[in-house]
């Protein structure tokens, strides 16, 4: 998902693919690094990738940075690791999510069905 941001401060100051407009940053080092785990969605915006997935579903995390959009409408979830991020995102046919969908028990398996189909 991180590079369809327009840039990223993984390991320095990066250019994205710019898919979509915003940046990608570091979790504050208050925080243990990597966000590693289970962790909770809030859905905001449904999209195709989200049908029948319950808001506050338990998806799998691994990661050191997240996603600041620039529009907040293209955001479906949200996840609180310090403050909320966005962990899901959707720009017209375009999908991201910041969690391991294939780690992601049954819950990332209906997803990866939603996106099949939507294939």
């Amino acid at each position: 998902m991180q590079l369809l941001f327009t840039r990223s401060y993984e390991h320095g100051l990066h250019k994205g693919l710019g898919i979509i407009d915003g940046e990608v940053k570091s979790f504050p080092p208050k925080l243990k690094i990597p966000h590693m785990g289970w962790n909770q969605i809030n859905i905001k915006n449904q999209c195709k990738l989200l049908n029948n997935i319950e808001n506050d579903s338990f998806v799998y995390f691994c990661h050191s940075y997240y996603p600041v959009p620039k529009d907040s409408d293209i955001v479906a979830a949200t996840c609180d690791y310090g403050s909320l991020f966005a962990c899901a995102v959707n720009k017209g046919n375009i999908y991201g999510v910041q969690f391991h969908p294939e780690k992601s028990q049954g819950v990332g398996l209906k997803m990866l069905e939603n996106f099949v189909k939507l294939c």
